[in-house]
């Protein structure tokens, strides 16, 4: 099943029933009108709903119309939890390499997670709007999934169950204020503005054999300023899968439906070239590039990102489709809001 929120003036939007091949898609009004109304009662709604879906993509849908990308808030507008993870340790290891700092081996073992504002997500195609290019603009393309409820102490192998939808996600990041923030030992917040979601969340059964133990052995690609920079498998080198991402949070407290929970950039190691390391799938975010020519080069060189700069993500399946749509955003300054 796959499901959207178009724009309709609220703040949390109006549920849309979307075809698999993203052609076409129906309002859900006569079952839900919101996604988390949805999440709150999964066993009742979600049936109804795979039932439009059925109807849908048999072309039998009556008031059915054309899916728009453009008019989709994310999935998910706001939400009661937005936890970001650090999953794929490749990408811990070279942005600490680049600054001749060891990984703790406790990273390997017990995940690294953020809590993020989770009252004001963009749409897959809204600006993202920054006050100052120095603040050091980068994108991070990642998974994302959405829980149903998971009780305190849910083992990880438990807490896959949980997974009720899969998205895209671009967590942006503001790199030039991290240090300031990490220095005061509190974690980030200033340099983690509002996070992007794909146009269309889908459940776990969407990707077939590519979901398999908590990760999506799909590739996800990004796209900057036209020119493709990321072709970076998802599912063999993420550390830690969905479940013990999930399970990590619900330690020591319930976890509520309509949680979210991020992989990380994606990311994959090196393979050496002449003896030398290249990086052959490319990167996830324009930090990891940098930390990449630092350890190459002994200084980075690409800039992060400036005004009128395109990011594109999208993550395609085994037949070659858009799974979840792109998410397709310029980078604009608070003026021209």
């Amino acid at each position: 099943m796959k499901l959207a929120t178009y724009k309709d003036g609220s703040r949390d939007g109006q549920l849309v029933v979307v075809s698999r091949d993203l052609s076409t898609a129906h309002y859900a009004t006569g079952i839900a009108s919101q996604l988390q109304q949805v999440l709150d009662d999964w066993n009742f709604l979600a049936p109804q709903l795979e039932d439009l879906y059925s109807t849908l993509n048999q072309g039998k849908a009556r008031h059915a119309f054309p899916f728009d990308s453009e008019r989709c808030m994310a999935p998910l507008p706001r939400a009661y939890q937005w936890a970001d993870g650090s999953a794929y340790i490749n990408h811990v290891e070279l942005v600490r390499a680049a600054r001749n700092a060891e990984v703790p081996s406790s990273f390997y073992t017990d995940p690294l997670m953020y809590q993020g504002g989770s009252d004001d997500f963009m749409g897959p195609c809204d600006p993202v709007v920054c006050a100052s290019e120095a603040f050091g603009i980068d994108f991070e393309a990642e998974i994302a999934v959405i829980t149903g409820d998971v009780p305190m102490q849910t083992s990880a192998d438990e807490a896959i169950e949980s997974v009720r939808l899969i998205m895209l996600a671009n967590d942006v990041s503001l790199r030039n204020l991290i240090p300031a923030e990490l220095g005061k030992g509190f974690g980030f917040f200033q340099s983690k503005p509002a996070t992007a979601f794909s146009p269309v969340a889908i459940t776990p059964d969407e990707l077939g054999n590519a979901w398999q133990g908590g990760r999506v052995h799909l590739t996800l690609q990004s796209t900057w300023n036209g020119r493709k920079v990321g072709m970076c498998e998802a599912g063999p080198e993420m550390t830690f899968h969905f479940g013990q991402l999930i399970a990590h949070i619900c330690k020591t407290r319930n976890v509520r439906a309509g949680s979210i929970v991020g992989s990380g950039t994606v990311s994959n190691k090196s393979v050496e070239v002449n003896g030398q390391p290249e990086w052959p799938k490319g990167y996830s975010c324009i930090a990891e590039k940098r930390a990449i020519e630092t350890i190459l080069d002994g200084k980075p060189s690409t800039e992060f990102m400036k005004y009128g700069d395109t990011i594109r993500i999208e993550m395609k399946g085994q037949n070659g489709e858009s799974l979840f749509g792109a998410i397709e955003q310029a980078i604009v300054p608070l003026a021209q809001t």
